[in-house]
Formats: C-alpha cells, structure tokens, sequence
C-alpha cells in the first residue's frame, strides 16, 4: 500500500513546458526499393484493459506535464508512482478550474490529491557483523512484495503472487533483473519465491500478451530481454518441477516477439521484427508509443531537443533502449558522446537474439519431451535459421566477436560484453567461443570483472562498470565451451569486486567502478546509483554457492 502521508515536495515550480501527445506515428509509405519500416497501427496496444492501458501522463495530461517540467519532485519516476485521491478525472477538472486563480501552488494541489509512494529506505540496517553471504539472504524478505488490495487508478499493476523488487527507486518488479534475482533465491533455498515469480509472469503473459519491462501501467507498451525460457530451465535445474505448464506461455511471448513476421518483405521493419536483404528474420528492441516516457518525462524531453530529429523518433528510441535493459549505453549511440543521437530500433542486438534463439529451443524442447514433434521440428527449424543469420550479419570473424548490427547502414556496430549472450544460451560454435576468449579477455576483463563496453560514454551501461548479470553469463558461457580458466577468473574477480565494496560499505549495489584499481560506485545515466539490489544478490549469492564465499 501507499503511505497516506504525503511528503512535501521540496522543488520549486517552473513554467510547463506545452507539448501534444503523439501515442503512435502515422504508417510509412512502402518503398520496397529501400530499407524502411511500417508503423504499428494505435489498435496493437488496445488490446489489453482499459484501466490498464492509461498511464498517468494518459490520466493527468497537462497537469502531469506541468508537475514533470516543474521538477516538483527531483525524481521523475515519483509522480507516475504517486497514487490518486480520488478520480483522476475529478482531479483533472479540478485543475484545470484552479490554475488560473490567484495563489494557485502546484506543489500543494499535489500534495491535497495524491499519496506518495511508500518509502522503503529505512526498512533494513546492515548489521557489520554479518558475513556478504548472510546479509544477502536477510535482505529477500525486504525486498518481497506480497500481493495487496489495489489502489484504484494507480500506476502500479496489481499480481497474484509475491515478487522481488530490485530496490531503491524500483519498487515493482522487473522482467529480465528477475531471472537473476531468481539465481540467488535458488541458492537461499526460497524456492517457493520462485515458482511465485514465474507464475506472475505467466499471468501477465496471459492478461497482456507479453511480460512488461515491470508491473506499472507506463511499462505494459513494451517487455524487456526475454529471459523467461531461462527461468522456466531454470526450475528443471533446480528441482522445481514443471516447465511443460509454461509451454503455452513461451509459444505466447514468441508471438509477441514476432508479430507480423509473416507479412514483412526484404529491408521491411514491424515492431520488433525485421525481414533483412536475404529474407532471414532477425529482431530489434521497440516500444509501441513514441512519447516521452513517463518515469523520465523531462529528461527524454530535453534529450529530443538536442537531437535535431524529430521528437517522436527520439521517444521511440529511448523506449526502445528501456526495452533492451541497457539504458543506456554506447551500442545505441551513433555518437556515442551524445544520448541525443540514439537509435536503438536501427540496431539488431546480439543479445536479444540470443534469448529468442534460447526461447525456440525451449519451445522445441518441451513440444518434444510432451511428444509434439511437429512444433519441435518446426523450432528447431527456426533455431537453426536464427542462428544461420546471427552468423551472417553479427558475427565478426576478423575481430572474433559477436558485435549489433545496424540494418539501416548494414554494417557492423560496436563490441560489447553482450557478446557473451550466444555463449550463455548455447548458440556459438565452439570456434567463435574460442575466438570470445581472445576479444574478452584484452577489450573487457579487469582485476574486478568483465566491462560492459570499452566506451566511457558516461552512460550506465559503458565503461568503466561492470554489471551482474554480464558477469554470470559471460562466467557460466565460458565455461559451458569448456574454458573453465576464464569462466573462473570472471567469478572469482567478481566476487571479490563485491564482497570488497560490502566490507567496506555494508550493502550490494546496481553496478560497480570495476576499470581501475580498488572497485568502487559505478555511476553515469539518468538516476543515481542504486542500493539493494536484485539482481546484484542474485548473482553474487548463487556464485557463493559454486565457490564458496570470498
């Protein structure tokens, strides 16, 4: 529930800033003699309930643009998690009658018809005699969630079952900082947490068609990596039986993912998927409005103004970044000096299909084991064919990497450690993980970890941090062709990053310095940096459990 006592908001008000929404452009005119891209029409994200659908900037129109620019809070993501005191609709009106009289303040008309959300940060105290093992598996249950009657008109997305949130700022829970999360509650022995998990987002996969980037309202128009085939493998792993239930719902996140495949010509774009030169299928990241998100409304407005291209384009590209979890970061960078020039829907990631080629061998696995060899055939068929045109148009053999591919310009973008993700999922030959090995160790390996990129653009997702997850796929890819050496250099270095910072600050953070020296705060992008923290214990704790503590 939310906190019926409200904080002040401790920011003046400024001017509005005025601008019309602009949910969906409007389809492209088909040249089939160049690449282009056909937008979705408005009704691809009408399908799921009408309460669900508005966000609050749907809600609040220009009252939520006039708090944002107001930076009456010095989060953005505050006020789209606030909850109404009434009807939206009422407040609204309410507004609109009100900001025009004399000694009109728009912090107090907030702080008179919204809750704020609950404050956690004074939930956990770490105590310094705990070891990083026993502080991680005390932090679960303050991080758990457990379903609660819901907040009419909230942003928050009410789920049946109990959940991990990441911590600070994020206080829903995630999709892909999920399946990391679950590594570590494996290890702790809280398996009922997981099997809870994996059935919400089965239930969302269900009610949206999809699994959002998180449960809020402003989340549902895009997913993030898809990683519940990975979590699904992961109850099998782990004696929780019953990966064959989940059957149904993989086969509906691939439609999601694929949808209008069928239709595209060569060089043709639709939401996620794009039909490339030789009719092979590869995917993109993509988001089905063009706005400013919600949860960053002034900065995304003020990233569109300096980037000379239309404002539209530039939202769908942020949200599309959203969507990728790596936001944000140099690979979606045409300049990687400047956020503005972004263009992450031009970009084929290795990492995203490297999880739908993990998500269609599952499919192929599970139709097998249940006896349906006419759909395992069929994905297994679609396994090769993706890994074909991985090979084709991402793989770099000179440099002996994997590296996106920007199908406006066909050509090769940059390197990254999501270059590991082919390894993590099985998808590389044993060549290319060889060849991995050389890339990795003289581009991204340091004393404390694996780089996300050799790039100190100052965006999060770049040098000089290094990122739990990257760091359990590249460790367990590795070590899956073999190269046990790597595999266990990356483990232990990483621990050793983690358990250092703990030592000395008693907490886990969202990502870690790891580029020189001493490993420290990571910091760049739009938020500061984050305590906690999901994923972070995930992985560090089910690292513990193959190493033993540092």
């Amino acid at each position: 529930m939310l906190n019926q006592k409200l904080r002040n908001p401790d920011t003046d008000e400024a001017q509005a800033i005025e601008s019309e929404p602009s949910y969906l452009t409007d389809p492209c005119e088909l040249k089939l003699d160049e690449m282009f891209e056909v937008e979705p029409e408005p009704e691809m994200i009408e399908g799921m309930p009408a309460s669900d659908a508005l966000t609050p900037a749907d809600r609040y129109m220009e009252l939520f643009e006039r708090v944002q620019s107001a930076r009456i809070f010095a989060d953005s993501k505050t006020f789209p998690d606030c909850a109404p005191r009434m009807d939206p609709l009422d407040i609204l009106i309410r507004f609109r009658q009100q900001k025009r009289q004399p000694g009109f303040n728009l912090r107090t008309f907030v702080a008179e018809h919204f809750w704020l959300p609950e404050d956690h940060s004074d939930d956990y105290v770490s105590d310094p005699n705990k070891s990083l093992k026993e502080h991680i598996d005390s932090l679960w249950p303050v991080l758990t969630r457990e379903p609660q009657d819901h907040i009419p008109w909230s942003s928050l997305l009410a789920l049946p079952q109990a959940y991990i949130v990441p911590g600070g700022r994020f206080t829903e829970t995630y999709y892909w900082d999920s399946y990391f999360t679950m590594l570590g509650l494996v290890e702790s022995g809280r398996g009922d947490l997981l099997k809870c998990m994996a059935d919400n987002f089965a239930w969302m996969i269900e009610r949206y068609g999809h699994i959002p980037n998180g449960n809020r309202t402003y989340y549902l128009s895009r997913s993030q990596p898809p990683v519940f085939a990975l979590m699904v493998e992961l109850f099998e792993e782990d004696g929780v039986r019953g990966a064959k239930r989940y059957l149904d719902h993989l086969k509906m996140e691939y439609s999601f993912w694929m949808d209008g495949s069928g239709n595209l010509l060569p060089n043709q774009a639709w939401r996620h998927v794009v039909r490339m030169p030789d009719g092979s299928l590869l995917n993109r990241y993509w988001d089905d409005r063009d706005t400013p998100r919600d949860e960053s409304w002034l900065e995304d407005v003020e990233t569109a103004r300096h980037s000379g291209r239309p404002p539209n384009e530039v939202y769908r590209d942020l949200r599309a970044g959203a969507e990728s979890g790596w936001d944000y970061s140099s690979r979606w960078l045409r300049d990687t000096t400047r956020l503005a020039s972004i263009r992450t829907t031009q970009f084929i990631p290795i990492d995203l299909n490297a999880f739908l080629f993990k998500l269609e061998s599952t499919i192929a696995n599970i139709s097998g084991a249940k006896g349906d060899r006419e759909t395992e055939a069929e994905f297994r068929h679609k396994a090769s064919e993706r890994r074909a045109a991985v090979t084709r148009y991402l793989w770099d053999d000179e440099q002996g990497c994997y590296r996106d591919y920007d199908w406006r310009r066909g050509e090769l973008a940059l390197f990254s450690a999501a270059s590991v993700v082919p390894l993590y999922v099985g998808m590389a030959t044993h060549e290319q993980a060889d060849k991995l090995d050389s890339a990795v160790r003289t581009r991204l390996l340091t004393p404390g970890g694996i780089l996300t990129t050799e790039y100190d653009s100052g965006e999060q997702w770049d040098f000089p941090n290094g990122w739990a997850p990257l760091q359990w796929m590249a460790i367990q890819g590795f070590k899956l062709y073999g190269n046990d050496a790597l595999g266990n250099e990356i483990a232990r270095s990483w621990l050793k990053t983690v358990n250092h910072f703990y030592q000395h600050h008693q907490k886990v953070i969202e990502k870690y310095h790891i580029a020189t020296g001493t490993p420290r705060e990571g910091g760049g992008g739009e938020y500061p940096l984050q305590d906690g923290f999901g994923w972070s214990n995930g992985v560090a704790r089910r690292l513990m459990g193959l190493y033993g503590e540092p």
